[in-house]
């Protein structure tokens, strides 16, 4: 696999997202949210006062924004952000990724590295913590069979809920553990195989409950998230930085977006 680089000169990348024909992605730590071109071309929404991690788009198309101190999801609709809630009495740590299913439902992690949650965000506003005793939850996916996958990173393991046709999880399951690394963010393909940013390795793996399939080495650059997308969702975009924590990275803009072609596409 070889690696292209797409863009850099931004502080701290997480969740991105392929939307109508961009990358998206939370610049954490500069306070702001980039879209990029396949041709690398950067544009940005300035997000003064937060620090952007997770991302989604609603069926709608609105860009819903985990605001992770805050503890707020803001929402995004082309023109203005806008607080669409605020649940800080709910979590007990800062926020972190997200994942949006078909019906426009939110599911937001508070990274709490023992007793973290999962809170879901309803389209009538209404949030209610969906699943608990979490090791620093993070990347979360929903597969094409409806698993809803979800990144444990101090426990270095890949948990399994069946997402209910009401939003529910139920049924906490083992999805793959004694991995490499921390698990960051994650993205889904078509077979339902898990490509994982794996922090501490330094490289991306596509997991499955049998094991890792393919991993791509990022030559000592830490991985943080990942995204399937591309014309013909074949295109891997791989966010990674010069560390895992980003307190040390402040000030600094040694982020980069690469890209990398990929045989099976996303769902």
């Amino acid at each position: 696999m070889t690696i292209e680089p797409l863009a850099n000169g931004f502080c701290f990348g997480e969740g991105p997202r392929w939307f109508e024909g961009l990358v998206w992605f939370s610049d954490m730590l500069g306070e702001a949210v980039h879209t990029v071109t396949l041709h690398g071309e950067m544009s940005t929404l300035p997000l003064p006062g937060h620090a952007p991690s997770g991302l989604g788009f609603r069926p709608d198309g609105t860009l819903l924004i985990a605001s992770t101190r805050r503890r707020q999801i803001l929402a995004y609709d082309g023109e203005s952000v806008s607080v669409l809630a605020d649940i800080a009495d709910l979590v007990p740590a800062d926020l972190g990724d997200m994942v949006v299913d078909s019906a426009g439902r939110a599911y937001i992690g508070a990274q709490a590295r023992d007793g973290g949650v999962i809170v879901r965000l309803d389209l009538d506003g209404r949030v209610s913590v969906v699943a608990g005793d979490l090791s620093f939850p993070n990347g979360m996916v929903i597969t094409p069979d409806g698993a809803f996958v979800v990144a444990e990173s101090t426990a270095r393991r890949l948990s399994a809920f069946t997402l209910a046709d009401d939003g529910a999880l139920h049924d906490r399951r083992v999805f793959a553990d004694g991995l490499d690394g921390p698990p960051d963010g994650l993205a889904v393909d078509a077979d339902g195989g898990v490509w994982a940013a794996m922090t501490l390795a330094h490289a991306f793996e596509r997991i499955t409950p049998e094991g890792v399939t393919d991993r791509i080495d990022m030559a000592g650059r830490t991985a943080i998230a990942c995204a399937l997308g591309g014309p013909e969702g074949r295109t891997l975009f791989l966010l990674s930085s010069t560390g895992a924590y980003p307190e040390r990275l402040i000030g600094t803009k040694l982020s980069t977006l690469d890209a990398v072609s990929v045989d099976i596409p996303a769902p």
